[in-house]
């Protein structure tokens, strides 16, 4: 099942229900295990385009020390507008308790409106198949 959640930052999401929340002043996680889904809010002058995506965000990311994987970038339309979708494995973060990590599957969504950046993440243990959650999460992002 899943809820709205409203942001004071400006824009709503649903979000698997009973997951821990978590908020900063730039975004909001949400986590269940090694489930997470998170957004960040930044400003940002212009929209971003898939050459600036495939060029510079994307060897960002490679760098996160995470054994980073891209496995596509693509432009896709949701409700709220086009996004920029980069498709990746990573490795998670080490657990407190046993101090190993799990390989993970991730989609990182980029929503642009009016000089605000949206980055929505979402990410599962790898085969766990949430490819139709994600989408719904993804589709039902909306600006305020």
């Amino acid at each position: 099942m899943f809820i709205e959640y409203r942001s004071p930052l400006g824009f709503t999401i649903k979000v698997p229900e009973g997951w821990a929340r978590r908020e900063t002043k730039s975004g909001v996680t949400f986590s269940d295990k090694y489930n997470t889904v998170r957004t960040t809010i930044e400003e940002h002058v212009e929209p971003l385009t898939i050459a600036v995506v495939k060029n510079e965000l994307t060897a960002q990311l490679e760098m996160s020390g995470k054994a980073v994987r891209i496995s596509g970038v693509t432009l896709t339309s949701v409700p709220s507008g086009p996004a920029i979708v980069i498709s990746y494995a990573s490795n998670s973060d080490a657990n407190p308790v046993t101090n190993k990590a799990i390989r993970l599957e991730n989609e990182r969504y980029f929503f642009w409106k009016g000089g605000k950046l949206t980055t929505l993440t979402l990410s599962a243990p790898y085969g766990a198949d949430d490819a139709d959650q994600w989408l719904l999460m993804a589709k039902s992002f909306r600006w305020l």
